[in-house]
């Protein structure tokens, strides 16, 4: 079933009404729309507790209503839950609290419906309950709704299925589709071409590593380049992650998952932007041919970077698409990445923090964020930390010595080489929900690309 075929048009006058209710409007609505309902409802002990659902009778013996619990109302996407949750029909919101606004109840009911079965026995999607369309920007809820499931799948597949190769197979269609233009870099000849970070990272597998890089829109509006790290499996190379670190390590490429499920948006609403999308491809693999620590390595910006651990590869393949990208002098670029655990130790897997030196950015980004449910919080590129990235034989080093401030060291790392753009903004993301929630379950996510977009659609329309 198609995210479109989770809702139907017109008045839909048969739909059954869906009553969501918090603790603060249970009581209203027991007097009001409810009151013929109220001793059912009393009797069956409902308080409108989070997530709970109350089957409300018709005098036929069918379903006459749905009475579902949203407690003290703190999730707007908490509406998710009902999509599989109710029996198989077409239903309409007859009652929400205030937050649950009508573009947000549609996306919720659209997102319950995610699941990742491609590698289940019966991989088919199952019917769901279907919304009459309440008063939303349908377009935008799909595009959006299409975006985030994209960028799920590519983190959800395992890494033998999705690898360099497919990664650039996943970004090709998504370019394609909206007639990109789009090129790709591989193997020697990233060296050839001056890439030799990306390079020399994923010369160790088998699988040979490329940058994707493709291009939509006219080259005269505002230039947008959004750069996602791609590392679709990630050992830890020579400094061997222990397995437990590994098992998650298909959700490396999550930095490439969210710009592609973006820039699918970006593109499907037409942005008037010159939209450039940079994604370093690489698999960290361990070999005869992996790099070393104690390698020093030379970037395309000319810098040289001592490597004090393996595992700290994110960054070094970012630092040569961002080199790239800033060529252009771009008007905004932001970089998208899975890149440091301390990031997780600090903000956890719900809140990802982000950081930039624009002021008005970073305003407009916790903005959007709070709006679109799609919440992120702004850490500092302190430059008191400057001194823990510069290298002992090099100009700087991938694994400054302090234990300390990692996430705000790496971002730091990738700004040196950010000179020309004229906003950059990091994003440190989980790309997985460690925890299932209404419409957000267990796995991957793309997170931040729902703030970003509402961000750059109210920038760019």
């Amino acid at each position: 079933m198609s995210v479109r075929d989770l809702f139907v048009e017109g008045t839909a006058p048969d739909a059954i009404p869906i009553y969501a209710v918090s603790r603060a409007t249970f009581d209203d609505a027991l007097r009001g729309p409810l009151e013929g309902w109220s001793s059912w409802v009393k009797a069956a002990g409902f308080t409108a507790q989070n997530g709970k659902v109350l089957l409300l009778p018709g005098a036929d013996g069918k379903i006459a209503g749905v009475l579902f619990g949203v407690g003290a109302d703190e999730d707007p996407l908490a509406i998710a839950a009902l999509t599989s949750a109710l029996p198989v029909a077409t239903y309409r919101i007859a009652m929400a609290p205030p937050l649950h606004t009508p573009d947000r109840v549609a996306l919720a009911w659209a997102m319950g419906s995610y699941a990742f079965r491609r590698y289940k026995g019966d991989n088919a999607s199952k019917d769901h309950a279907r919304l009459a369309w309440p008063a939303a920007d349908r377009d935008n809820v799909l595009r959006v709704a299409d975006g985030l499931f994209l960028a799920r799948d590519l983190v959800n597949t395992p890494s033998n299925d999705m690898g360099p190769l497919e990664l650039e197979k996943a970004a090709a269609e998504v370019a394609n589709f909206y007639g990109a233009s789009i090129k790709v870099i591989v193997g020697d000849d990233l060296i050839a071409q001056n890439y030799p970070m990306i390079y020399t990272v994923g010369r160790g597998s088998s699988r040979a590593p490329r940058l994707i890089d493709f291009t939509w829109g006219d080259s005269d509006n505002p230039r947008v380049t959004l750069v996602g790290k791609g590392v679709c499996f990630d050992s830890g190379g020579l400094d061997i992650k222990p397995s437990s670190a590994m098992a998650m390590m298909k959700k490396d490429m999550g930095g490439a998952a969210a710009v592609l499920g973006l820039a699918h948006m970006i593109m499907d609403a037409k942005l008037a932007v010159s939209l450039r999308v940079l994604i370093p491809a690489v698999e960290n693999s361990i070999s005869g041919d992996a790099y070393r620590p104690g390698d020093v390595l030379k970037s395309r910006k000319g810098l040289t970077v001592e490597v004090g651990n393996t595992d700290a590869e994110g960054r070094l393949v970012l630092a040569d698409a961002l080199a790239e990208g800033d060529t252009t002098a771009p008007d905004l670029m932001l970089c998208m990445a899975t890149l440091t655990g301390a990031a997780r130790v600090a903000t956890g897997f719900d809140l990802p923090p982000f950081f930039t030196n624009d002021e008005t950015l970073a305003s407009d980004i916790m903005r959007h964020g709070a709006a679109e449910t799609d919440p992120l919080w702004r850490l500092p590129l302190w430059r008191g930390y400057h001194g823990l990235i510069e290298g002992k034989v090099a100009d700087l080093t991938n694994n400054p010595d302090s234990p300390n401030a990692g996430a705000i060291t790496a971002a730091l790392f990738l700004e040196r080489f950010v000179e020309k753009a004229k906003s950059f903004a990091h994003f440190d993301i989980a790309a997985w929900n460690d925890r299932a929630k209404p419409g957000r379950p267990l796995g991957g996510e793309a997170q931040a690309i729902r703030a970003l977009f509402a961000m750059l659609k109210a920038r760019y329309r």
